[in-house]
C-alpha cells in the first residue's frame, strides 16, 4: 500500500482494486458499482464460475459453525452476506431459535437476499441490514459467531472490518472467513489462472452483460494476502486459536478464530 498527496499536503493512503491502483476513499464506490451492476445474477455466475463448488465450501463452513439443533437461541452474524446464501443455510441446519443477520453495505444485494428470504419462507428468521463492514451498528458481544464469504478481500480496510467482526462477538464466539486463496497443486495453478483470466470474464459478459466486473474480481483474488499472512491479520485484530484450512487444492480456504 502506498502513499499519495493532497494539493493541501495531507498524505492520502491507496490501496489495490483488481490490479489498479486506487486511493482508499474510493475504492468502496467502486466495489458497490461492481456489485450493483451483477446483484441479479450473482447466484448463478457462482454457480458457473466454480463450477458449483462453491455450494460443497459453503455447506463446510455451516458445519463447522455447528448451529445448535435444539431450541437454543443461536445468532448469526453473516457481513458481506448480500444475497443471503449462508444465512439461509445457517438456519435450515439450526434449530427454531437460530437466527441471522444479514449485513452488506450494497442495497441491491440485499433486495435480492430479502426477496430469497420470502420465497423461502425464512423472513421471520433472517434479517437484511445495508450498513459497512468496517462500522458495524451493533452492540459489543451481541452475536454468538460471525461470518464472511468471499467478501472481505472487497472491503477497503480489512483489518477495520475483522476487528468490528471480533467487537460484536460475544466470549466464546467464532469468526469464520472463506476466501479463495492461494492454488498449492503443480499444474492446478496453471489451469486455475488459465480459466480465471481467459474465461470467467467472458462468461460475466454472457450471463450479466459485464466482464470488467469479473476482471475485478478475478485480479482481487490474485491480489489476496497469503493465508498465512491473513491468519496473521485475524490475529492483530485480537481474535484467538486462529487457524485455516486450504481447500480445494488450496482455491479457497476456511479461516477462524475465536474471540477469548
Amino acid at each position: 500500500m502506498g502513499a499519495s498527496t493532497e494539493a493541501a499536503g495531507e498524505a492520502v493512503a491507496d490501496t489495490h482494486f483488481g490490479f489498479k491502483t486506487v486511493p482508499l476513499g474510493e475504492k468502496q464506490k467502486l466495489v458497490d458499482d461492481v456489485f450493483h451492476s451483477v446483484a441479479r445474477r450473482y447466484d448463478l455466475m457462482n454457480d458457473l464460475m466454480s463450477m458449483g463448488l462453491h455450494r460443497a465450501w459453503k455447506d463446510l463452513l455451516v458445519s463447522r459453525l455447528r448451529p445448535p439443533r435444539n431450541e437454543r437461541p443461536f445468532a448469526l452474524l453473516d457481513v458481506a452476506g448480500g444475497t443471503g446464501d449462508v444465512s439461509f443455510r445457517t438456519v435450515e441446519a439450526g434449530g427454531p431459535q437460530t437466527r441471522a443477520t444479514v449485513v452488506d453495505i450494497n442495497g441491491g444485494m440485499l433486495a435480492v437476499g430479502r426477496e430469497r428470504a420470502g420465497g423461502l419462507g425464512l423472513s421471520d428468521r433472517v434479517e437484511f441490514v445495508e450498513a459497512n463492514a468496517e462500522e458495524l451498528p451493533f452492540p459489543d458481544r451481541s452475536f454468538d459467531a460471525t461470518t464472511i464469504a468471499f467478501g472481505i478481500r472487497n472491503v477497503p480496510r480489512m483489518d477495520k472490518a475483522l476487528s468490528e467482526m471480533r467487537r460484536v462477538l460475544k466470549p466464546g464466539g467464532r469468526c469464520f472467513v472463506l476466501e479463495f486463496s492461494r492454488v498449492d497443486v503443480p499444474l492446478l495453478d496453471t489451469i486455475y489462472d488459465t480459466y480465471s483470466f481467459k474465461l470467467i470474464p467472458g462468461i460475466g459478459k454472457l450471463v450479466t452483460g459485464d466482464a470488467e466486473s469479473y476482471q475485478y474480481l478475478v485480479e482481487s483474488i490474485r491480489r489476496f494476502p497469503s493465508p498465512e499472512a491473513f491468519a496473521g491479520m485475524m490475529e492483530k485484530a485480537g481474535l484467538r486459536r486462529v487457524s485455516f484450512t486450504p481447500l480445494t487444492g488450496g482455491v479457497v480456504a476456511l479461516h477462524s478464530g475465536v474471540r477469548i
